[in-house]
């Protein structure tokens, strides 16, 4: 998901069309049909890429689970748009250990591959491990009207979030951000959805909040996200505190900390394409 540019700001868009009741729905053996909630802001044709990572986020936990264990990290890659359509989810093990799993997942639509991920799902803690993390992050903000990004399709995942930007931030603002975000829709018609589908939900938003480089002079996109959890999320509203980082003949990064309710819970991190257009 892509930053307005700082250069110019037209008045924002106003989304219209009615919420879908799901970002996805279920056909049944492992195949789902998207709704217009999944859109991209790029237009209705492509999905935004956090409804698709937590549908193999989803699929993860499902595989062969075991009791004691948990996904601490998933990676993803996105070799090409994934467009509003049926989708097919396949995850495997690629090795299964006593105290350690690597599992493997592909989405494809029309026959072609749109989304990679893998997996490690690990063992939980022992009761004596020792609590480390950061001090708790910015607090829930009063309720906001709704946010938008200057110049593009609102009607779809950016409607379908609630966002809570930190004072005086927002999808048009350049620079490092922080936001908290819920989802005003499940993942699954008719299914729960868990902590780590939430935060899936949320990650590839990570440099949108954290917007620092201007996509209309330059091609600027994320080739991957990486979720690492160090404990499962609580409650519906998660915060992304991000920025990004940049170097001419190199590329640009986006470093982001997740946060719940109680404090610190994970990192999210982006590896950005920066190109002439």
């Amino acid at each position: 998901m892509a930053p307005a540019s700082a250069a110019h700001i037209p008045e924002p868009a106003v989304p219209a069309a009615p919420l879908p009741a799901a970002f996805y729905r279920d056909l049944g053996d492992g195949v789902f049909e998207s709704t217009p909630a999944t859109a991209g802001p790029w237009g209705p044709r492509t999905q935004h890429a956090g409804p698709p990572s937590a549908l193999i986020g989803r699929a993860f936990e499902r595989h062969e689970p075991r009791a004691g264990s948990r996904i601490s990290r998933v990676t993803l890659e996105l070799p090409r748009p994934v467009p509003v359509a049926e989708l097919q989810v396949r995850v495997r093990t690629v090795r299964a250990g006593s105290r350690a799993e690597l599992l493997e997942g592909e989405i494809t639509s029309g026959g072609q591959q749109v989304l990679l991920a893998r997996a490690w799902r690990t063992v939980a803690a022992p009761a004596d491990t020792p609590v480390l993390h950061e001090a708790p992050g910015l607090p829930l903000p009063d309720p906001q009207p709704p946010h938008a990004m200057s110049g593009v399709h609102l009607d779809g995942y950016i409607a379908a979030m609630e966002w809570r930007f930190a004072s005086g931030s927002g999808f048009d603002t350049p620079g490092p951000g922080a936001a908290w975000a819920r989802q005003r829709v499940p993942l699954v018609a008719g299914a729960a959805d868990t902590p780590l589908t939430r935060a899936l939900t949320l990650a590839d938003s990570n440099w949108a909040i954290a917007s620092a480089l201007d996509f209309v002079r330059k091609l600027v996109i994320n080739t991957d996200v990486t979720l690492a959890l160090h404990r499962d999320p609580v409650g519906e509203w998660l915060c992304l505190t991000s920025a990004t980082a940049a170097s001419p003949a190199g590329s640009a990064l986006a470093a982001g900390r997740l946060d719940d309710a109680l404090g610190d819970c994970g990192r999210v991190l982006q590896t950005l394409l920066v190109a002439e257009r």
